[in-house]
């Protein structure tokens, strides 16, 4: 799907269907070789930044072998007063493999594409959630 054509929202839509089809070399695919993931509100002993595709695509590649994505029934696309750069608001569902109990979790991401493809991604998610999956004493997680 990357094009030069695509839009952002476009591009960020493809991006959580592959997640949702558990299809994660596709998805590291719509990342450009130099693109940065950040995660500002990462808890101790977690990566704060990703720098470079194959960083990215390390840290996602067992990302279907801890969270079983079903769905996220809520997706609000904001664009801003850059073209390339879209606000994300979202809510994830589906099981925590390990445990077979719920996940759920509410992001917000701002993303920027360029030349149809990723270069930053910003993900604003709740670290207290992701201890809570990861249960007592445990440093070890999916995200």
């Amino acid at each position: 799907m990357p094009t030069t054509t695509a839009t952002p929202a476009d591009l960020y839509r493809h991006s959580l269907r592959l997640l949702l089809d558990k299809d994660i070399p596709a998805w590291v695919d719509l990342w450009a070789e130099d693109g940065t993931m950040e995660f500002p509100f990462a808890p101790p002993g977690r990566p704060r930044r990703l720098e470079g595709k194959e960083a990215v695509a390390a840290y996602m590649r067992p990302y279907p072998d801890h969270i079983d994505l079903h769905d996220f029934p809520e997706v609000r696309i904001h664009e801003t007063t850059d073209p390339e750069t879209i606000v994300v608001e979202m809510r994830g569902v589906g099981r925590v493999v390990a445990t077979d109990g719920p996940f759920e979790m509410t992001y917000v991401a701002v993303v920027t594409v360029r030349d149809g493809l990723i270069v930053s991604y910003r993900d604003y998610w709740d670290p207290l959630a992701v201890l809570a999956l990861d249960g007592p004493g445990s440093g070890e997680s999916d995200r």
